[in-house]
Parts: C-alpha cells; structure tokens; sequence
C-alpha cells in the first residue's frame, strides 16, 4: 500500500477514536466541551475523507 495513504488511515483512525471519545462523553455525560470537540472531530474527518476520496482515485486509479 502507498505511504501517503497508510499516512492517511493512520490519520483517519485517529480522528475517529477523538470522535468516539468525545461523543461518547457528550451524550452520557452531557459534557459541552467533549460535543465542541466531538464537532471539530466531524470537522477533520469530513477533510480526511475528501483526501482519501483523491488519494485512493490516484493510487488505485
């Protein structure tokens, strides 16, 4: 597999264990600071994914 795209997952990976954490705490906990990052975590992720979408078109092909 391509460096830049393992980079990538990696990266993806990442973000979502944040969002999984965060949300989690938001609706268990009703924590506002874990829903302000659990939002900026949607945030990344929604860039990570177009990323992905082009990466993957180029590597792939």
């Amino acid at each position: 597999m391509d460096s830049k795209l393992e980079s990538l997952l990696k990266e993806i990976e990442a973000e979502l264990v944040i969002f999984n954490e965060d949300s989690k705490k938001a609706a268990e906990k009703g924590n506002k600071m874990a829903t302000r990052r659990a939002r900026g975590a949607t945030n990344n992720l929604t860039k990570l994914f177009k990323d992905f979408r082009k990466l993957s078109v180029e590597v792939v092909g």
